[in-house]
């Protein structure tokens, strides 16, 4: 995909699952919400799975264990190693370690993965600012985190302690919506110290890095549901993503994408992992997918009829096109209804 500006999404003659070695899938919005697998998840990937495309599942959820993720994902009928499931928990701690002593000691703010990640590392996960900590890492813990522990990580932040973040994501899908994510927990220390963390996650490249280095993925495709992290993270990587509408991604913010968050392809959700994308075509002073044409002047428009997907990859580009490296802010909310999106 590169570091140019994305004025459309692009087609593809061959399936996904055949044009690219390895599907790097993030899980909520993706895969399951709120542990239940997504309609037709469990399918796709069995189906990709067989015809060779390696799956690897890449989450910022800094939690679970990738050993209890893989349990899970299994238990939904997609047998997964622990060696398939990538974390940030796994990122931040590399960073951590690439910056301390072996075996130096770090207070831990979160869950469980985030412990057997440090001691995958060689460091000593600790839980008092007064148990000699070196660093400080802070990741989701569920929403029965205690208060206190912001506190904790404040008090050795104040000390002078570094201090890392699996990563900054502000909501997490849940099966009852959209709750406060580790972003949020990240914001209350950041107001307490004034500190900034640094931050392993999606879209920063340490996460990308510990996934190329656990997958040996040549060929990858990042897929998710998330602008501001799945497909920033694919262009900061320079590896290609498909957008998938079954999370907290709609219609609309597609359409007002800045390049940095613009996918290279867009489809409802992982069954288009089998098969191929169709091209968007300049039309005119327009753009033509399927049986819709898309243009951009005071509004944007759409004539035709046909695939609901395809009119919205028609209005991607028109939007896109029209706002260059910039952001469309054409009201599209005509079109959208049109398409029921």
């Amino acid at each position: 995909m590169g570091q140019g500006v994305r004025r459309s999404p692009d087609g593809s003659e061959r399936a996904l699952s055949e044009a690219y070695d390895t599907a790097l899938l993030d899980l909520d919005g993706v895969v399951y919400a709120g542990g239940n697998a997504i309609a037709y998840a469990v399918e796709s990937l069995h189906t990709a799975r067989a015809g060779g495309m390696r799956l690897a599942y890449v989450t910022n959820n800094a939690l679970r264990t990738p050993d209890t993720v893989a349990d899970h994902l299994t238990e939904l009928g997609i047998d997964t190693a622990p060696e398939d499931v990538i974390t940030s928990a796994q990122a931040v701690a590399r960073l951590i370690s690439d910056q301390v002593p072996a075996g130096a000691r770090v207070l831990v703010i979160g869950g469980e993965g985030l412990r057997v990640a440090l001691r995958e590392r060689g460091l000593v996960p600790v839980e008092s600012a007064d148990d000699d900590p070196v660093a400080v890492v802070q990741g989701y813990g569920g929403p029965e985190l205690p208060w206190g522990r912001f506190a904790e990580a404040s008090y050795a932040i104040a000390r002078g302690l570094p201090w890392f973040a699996s990563n900054t994501d502000l909501t997490i899908p849940s099966g009852r919506g959209i709750a406060p994510g580790n972003g949020a927990a990240v914001q209350v220390v950041r107001i307490a110290t004034g500190a900034e963390p640094q931050v392993a996650g999606k879209p920063l490249p340490p996460m990308h890095r510990e996934t190329i280095l656990r997958t040996g993925a040549e060929r990858p495709l990042v897929v998710g549901d998330r602008l501001d992290t799945d497909i920033e993270g694919a262009f900061n990587g320079e590896v290609d993503s498909l957008l998938v509408l079954t999370g907290v991604t709609d219609g609309a913010q597609l359409l007002a994408a800045p390049p940095h968050h613009r996918p290279t392809y867009v489809d409802r959700d992982l069954r288009g992992l089998l098969t191929g994308q169709p091209e968007i075509i300049p039309d005119g002073a327009g753009f033509r997918c399927g049986g819709w044409t898309a243009t951009a002047a005071d509004v944007l428009e759409l004539t035709g009829e046909g695939d609901e997907l395809d009119g919205l990859r028609a209005l991607c580009a028109a939007a896109w096109t029209a706002a260059g490296d910039g952001t469309c802010a054409l009201d599209a909310g005509k079109a959208l209804a049109r398409l029921g999106l």
